[in-house]
């Protein structure tokens, strides 16, 4: 059996308002990443994912706070770890993070190296800056950057640059496991291909040990992941194999989430695109039921009395419906007549 890198049992993570109102972002999430498998997590804006990315770093900030679970890298549960342990011991090596928004993450008055710095001495003070420089220039090599990229500023860099550069910073310790939080958003198409190859690289090559790919577009996960969860208002709606979840969603959320994207692979170009009504539930106060009820064309009356499990669709799937896999089938098949 494959090495298990990350291993995430019910973990629940909420945030505190200002008004003293709990906001559970991530209620009751497990998961599973393999070494050398990458796992997707899709959904719309809103419904958790980076909540979740942060989450799984086991270092929290208000008004983001740790409820219940844990947090298993490698073996090893950072769950109730001290901040300043994590951040010494865990960050960087263990797990490391790609945020939202990575080509803004630079502060604009430093060089690039000055970043690998940080992140290095932050694990090690006493590391002198040529083993820094050395160890910048022959990790960026091997990512395909070019090393006079380490004396630039973030100003002198294209946009995609910058978020390459942006990802080899957060992987110059090789981690265990690399969370890309969209990283290919607000990049051209050029600029999104050389991201995508760059990630699917550092896999390749074994600069990482896995990966979790985080992005609203489903399909854009086909050819970089494994594996995809659909996260729906805090919860796993859906975990299954990659060619299912695109091209055999069973969840009725993500069958509505492809249903919306206009998808260039064979097979779902033609096909029409459709609008999920309404908006997603109040976190600051869940529905008892089924948290998409209000929005399903497929709701039954006892869909909003209790809560709904996750059940097992096959080897390596689950979904979250009181529907079974049959009855789901022949509601889509009715739809499409």
């Amino acid at each position: 059996m494959a090495k298990v890198m990350l291993d995430v049992h019910e973990l629940t993570t909420k945030y505190i308002t200002r008004y003293n109102e709990d906001v559970y972002a991530v209620d009751h999430v497990s998961l599973q990443v393999e070494e050398g498998k990458s796992l997707g997590i899709a959904g719309e804006s809103g419904c958790g994912k980076s909540t979740l990315a942060l989450s799984l770093m086991g270092y929290y900030f208000p008004p983001l706070h740790y409820t219940s679970g844990e947090i298993i890298i490698d073996g090893q549960n950072i769950t109730g770890m001290k901040p300043d342990d994590v951040r010494r011991t865990i960050l960087g090596t263990e797990i490391a993070y790609i945020p939202q928004a990575a080509m803004n993450a630079l502060n604009p008055t430093r060089r690039i190296i000055n970043f690998i710095e940080d992140v290095i001495l932050a694990h090690d003070p006493t590391e002198n800056k040529k083993f820094i420089y050395d160890l910048a220039r022959a990790s960026f090599e091997v990512l395909g950057l070019p090393a006079e990229v380490l004396q630039k500023y973030p100003v002198e860099l294209s946009g995609g640059m910058k978020q390459r550069t942006v990802i080899a910073v957060s992987a110059i310790l090789r981690p265990k496991v690399l969370i890309a939080d969209e990283p290919s958003s607000a990049l051209d198409v050029t600029s999104q291909k050389m991201v995508i190859k760059m990630l699917k690289g550092l896999m390749e090559t074994g600069f990482i040990k896995s990966m979790i790919f985080i992005t609203h577009e489903l399909p854009l996960l086909y050819n970089v992941t494994d594996d995809i969860m659909v996260m729906y208002a805090g919860q796993i709606v859906e975990h299954a194999p990659v060619k299912a979840a695109v091209f055999d969603p069973l969840h009725p959320y993500s069958k509505g989430l492809m249903g919306s994207i206009i998808v260039p692979e064979s097979g779902l170009r033609d096909a029409k695109l459709t609008a999920i009504p309404g908006v997603p539930p109040n976190l600051k106060n869940p529905p008892a039921g089924c948290r998409f009820a209000e929005r399903c064309s497929y709701v039954r009356p006892e869909c909003s009395m209790t809560a709904v499990g996750l059940y097992t669709a096959g080897v390596g799937r689950e979904y979250r419906c009181i529907l079974s896999e049959k009855e789901l089938r022949k509601a889509y098949e009715r739809g499409q007549q």
